[in-house]
């Protein structure tokens, strides 16, 4: 492990996390009184994804190549699938509840939606197994508790970044959040088309 490596990881990590960081806004937007051990606890999620799905991505090329490379087709869709339904449930339920004075709080994220959310932003992330693949086990563990560190500093600022917006536009911020969900899956289906 040499300079080049740790940057590489790195840069990676900033790579993987744009996904989850645009999402951190968003949750931001839509749960402006979000506490700090909330927000942390969120961050940590979205990083303990990008920390697993790169691994596993390791262990499937060491281990089950022929049946992850098949399934590598489907990563996009599945991507957009799940921030498409997220999106819309945001808006609907940014809709319903406008009129409805008493929800100063905004929309508090469920740990099912955050769970749907780590999925679908750290689905790609399957890839990167191959990029690390010429490492040994320690080298890439090391990698990805890079690329996790990375993803929950920005996350974690992603979402300081939507609770600051999200006090000022309440309601409307969680349209415009859900509304940006969807485009971060359309998004990640474009790019997985174009790349296969």
């Amino acid at each position: 492990m040499d300079f080049l490596f740790f940057l590489n990881s790195f840069l990676l990590g900033i790579a993987l996390a744009v996904d989850a960081f645009s999402v951190s806004i968003v949750n931001g937007l839509g749960e402006p009184k979000m506490s700090l051990a909330r927000t942390s606890a969120i961050a940590g999620v979205y990083a303990a994804f990008q920390f697993a799905m790169p691994l596993v991505g390791w262990i499937c090329v060491h281990t089950i190549l022929m049946i992850f490379s098949s399934f590598q087709k489907f990563i996009p869709g599945i991507a957009l699938v799940l921030l498409a339904y997220l999106g819309v449930k945001m808006i609907w339920d940014a809709a319903k509840n406008e009129h409805d004075e008493k929800d100063s709080e905004g929309h508090v994220l469920s740990v099912g939606t955050l769970l749907l959310q780590g999925v679908a932003t750290s689905i790609d992330a399957l890839s990167v197994g191959f990029a690390i693949a010429e490492y040994d086990f320690f080298v890439a563990l090391v990698s990805v508790l890079i690329i996790a560190i990375v993803t929950f500093a920005l996350c974690f600022c992603g979402l300081k970044i939507g609770k600051k917006i999200g006090e000022r536009f309440s309601a409307r911020a969680q349209i415009f959040g859900g509304v940006i969900l969807i485009l971060i899956g359309i998004e990640i289906f474009i790019r997985g088309i174009l790349s296969i």
